[in-house]
């Protein structure tokens, strides 16, 4: 005897079941800088990338699973160069192609029996931060326009949290890299993170045609070097301002003045 499921209990299921399979992944960072747009995404393998080039000044990011994601890039980049080449480059534009990405991910949602286990992000770079283009997409199809920065995976909560604390306007690419850091740590997705567990890509502003760059190598590490200063200093402010008479974090105590039991060392950093 076949059972009968509502739609409701339908649509219910397949939801939680996407939601389950992307938050077993990791999360990801893009925010707007001075420069550009930034992508940051914790990747220990050099080969299987979690951010792409789309198009002359759009890319592509991603969080879940990598062949069902990896299938809408390559579809992605198909239907940019088919529609720039049929009518006019300028005529392929984020909007557009995550109105199509909608489109396909909504059609898998209601009428597949597995839906798509993914969560991406188009972005435009434009002539200034106003004229930038972010949209999410998520894995029923559903749109919606960002400003400022995105996180996205299972735990993007937490992630946007951070950055809602920490991000500000006008960022250079060290602060922005040092600000997606900072929140992707405080969800203990960046803790005691290298180069080559990063990766790195960014939408330059300004660059005639094709905008897209991965940032790695000495660049990176120039860039870690910067931006981990600014982050001990955050901790640092976090713990609260100084008592009177200190001259900062690491002010010493008296000559032969021992620290008191379950007191911390001078210099050592306290969590806020």
């Amino acid at each position: 005897m076949p059972f009968y499921v509502s739609p409701e209990q339908a649509m219910k299921d397949k939801a939680d079941y996407a939601r389950k399979g992307i938050a077993r992944g990791r999360n990801s960072v893009v925010l707007q800088c001075d420069e550009g747009i930034l992508f940051v995404a914790p990747n220990p393998s050099s080969a299987l990338h979690k951010v792409s080039e789309i198009y002359d000044r759009i890319a592509f990011a991603a969080v879940g699973r990598y062949n069902e994601y990896e299938n809408l890039r390559v579809a992605g980049v198909r239907y940019a160069d088919t529609r720039g080449y049929q009518y006019d480059r300028t005529d392929v534009t984020a909007r557009g192609l995550a109105n199509w990405y909608a489109q396909i991910l909504g059609t898998i949602f209601t009428e597949s029996a597995k839906p798509y286990e993914v969560e991406i992000l188009v972005a435009e770079v434009g002539e200034t931060t106003e004229a930038d283009q972010m949209y999410r997409i998520t894995f029923d199809g559903s749109v919606a326009e960002e400003h400022q920065f995105v996180a996205m995976g299972g735990q993007a909560d937490q992630v946007s949290a951070a950055l809602k604390e920490n991000y500000s306007s006008g960022l250079t690419v060290s602060r922005a890299l040092g600000t997606a850091i900072t929140a992707l740590s405080g969800n203990g997705e960046g803790s005691e993170i290298n180069a080559s567990q990063l990766e790195v890509a960014m939408l330059m502003r300004g660059r005639p045609h094709r905008a897209f760059r991965r940032i790695s190598g000495g660049r990176l590490e120039s860039l870690l070097a910067e931006a981990r200063p600014a982050k001990a200093g955050g901790t640092a402010k976090a713990g609260g301002p100084a008592k009177s008479g200190d001259t900062g974090p690491s002010a010493k105590k008296p000559a032969g003045q021992e620290p008191a039991q379950g007191e911390p060392a001078p210099g050592d950093a306290t969590a806020p």
